[in-house]
């Protein structure tokens, strides 16, 4: 069983089509919903739609809940990984180390390949094919530079000079590899369907802001 860790945002939906590139047709999308929105594993806003995606992707969803916790949310993991007989696990990790240490270390246990396409992947590269061949919006913020306007914008060539400039000026990851921010795909080339917001809101405290979806729907694509 091909599986993938499906946050159902922009790094694990490129992974996917990556892998699935490489003869890697992933069976199983995986997401894990931590009730802890500070995990250290997992993203939290608007993954209850990621059954959306996996709609329309065409690939057989499993929901699991997590306390959040550090330790046992790998527990979680790895229990799901093993109930469904998981034999290649395919993963977004970029640059972040811990959550891929945390991963190899699980499936060096399990006896599951670990693959991880966009492991070392130039940042300018993944987001030029994300603005090219994806809707991908930014559903999080958190880090100095990222104001509520970037809340619900589309990954394109505007957000990515903007993203430009603030690494030079602060530093901020563009992958958002270090909780910077997240995202949530409306659109990639594997979807058969795409996903229409009806109604969203932001919430923002003046630091820290989420682009919250309340209700969406697919649609066909146009040929």
């Amino acid at each position: 069983m091909i599986a993938c860790l499906y946050s159902g945002g922009k790094d694990s939906t490129l992974a996917l089509h990556k892998a699935y590139m490489e003869g890697n047709k992933t069976e199983l999308l995986i997401t894990m919903i931590s009730k802890n929105e500070y995990s250290y594993m997992f993203h939290r806003p608007n993954v209850e739609f990621s059954g959306m995606q996996a709609k329309a992707l065409g690939i057989r969803h499993l929901l699991v809940m997590t306390e959040g916790e550090k330790e046992r949310e790998l527990d979680d993991i790895e229990i799901a990984l093993n109930d469904n007989s998981v034999t290649k696990l395919i993963t977004g990790a970029a640059a972040s180390a811990y959550p891929r240490d945390m991963i190899n270390r699980i499936c060096e246990k399990l006896g599951i390949e670990h693959i991880s396409p966009l492991w070392g992947i130039d940042p300018m590269e993944e987001l030029n094919e994300l603005s090219r061949d994806y809707n991908a919006i930014i559903t999080h913020v958190s880090a100095e530079g990222l104001d509520e306007s970037f809340l619900g914008s589309r990954i394109d060539g505007v957000v990515i000079s903007r993203l430009i400039d603030l690494n030079k000026k602060y530093g901020i990851n563009m992958l958002f590899e270090g909780g910077e921010a997240e995202s949530f795909v409306l659109d990639a080339p594997l979807f058969k369907e795409r996903i229409i917001i009806d109604n969203a809101r932001n919430e923002w405290d003046g630091h820290i802001g989420n682009y919250i979806i309340e209700k969406a729907h697919l649609e066909a694509k146009r040929l």
